[in-house]
């Protein structure tokens, strides 16, 4: 295959790949602060899975990051750097790579699957399953950082602060997310 016709398609990957990490950028912005910010990350990220598909929507993901690691502020409340990274909502940051690779590794099942349906049913079980593993990261990460600063808490107690008060509104997040990028693969007929 020639340079000249996979150019094209390299340029346009990069470019959607760079997008929707300004889109998890910009949803990362949307913050109502507390000790974990209630913020529109995991929507952003749920769209650049749906619409870029695992192996892309992991690497807006983890430029995202990367672009956080060097100072850049694109974490909620226009922060950035690896010290807030390592602060007590990092292993959030973790739980979307998690998300992002989990997706990934289940595309197979569903995109060798001939009816669209089942590319629709099955994206949301491994986007639930995805949001389940950011929890636990995020909450096994918020227990120790905060245990190493001198604050204890109890898991259940951890739970009450970081996952409880965000499961409907993730819930509204990712069915947002399957319903949008739907309707913007039939448009753009990208990952369809």
């Amino acid at each position: 295959m020639s340079t000249e016709t996979t150019r094209p398609s390299f340029v346009k990957r990069m470019m959607t790949i760079a997008i929707m990490a300004a889109l998890i950028c910009v949803c990362s912005w949307l913050t109502v602060p507390s000790i974990v910010p209630f913020t529109m990350q995991t929507f952003a990220v749920f769209c650049a899975l749906l619409l870029l598909g695992g192996k892309d929507g992991l690497y807006a993901t983890l430029l995202y990051l990367m672009m956080g690691a060097v100072g850049l502020p694109v974490f909620s409340g226009f922060r950035g750097g690896v010290g807030y990274m390592l602060g007590p909502t990092g292993g959030y940051m973790v739980g979307f790579l998690l998300t992002a690779l989990l997706f990934w590794l289940c595309e197979p099942i569903w995109k060798s699957h001939p009816e669209k349906k089942a590319l629709r049913l099955c994206r949301f079980p491994v986007l639930v399953a995805g949001l389940l593993l950011c929890y636990t990261a995020g909450t096994v990460w918020f227990i120790t950082v905060m245990s190493a600063n001198g604050t204890d808490y109890d898991f259940v107690a951890a739970l009450g602060l970081c996952v409880f008060p965000f499961l409907l509104p993730d819930a509204v997040k990712l069915v947002l997310a399957v319903v949008l990028s739907d309707a913007v693969n039939k448009r753009l007929r990208y990952n369809a």
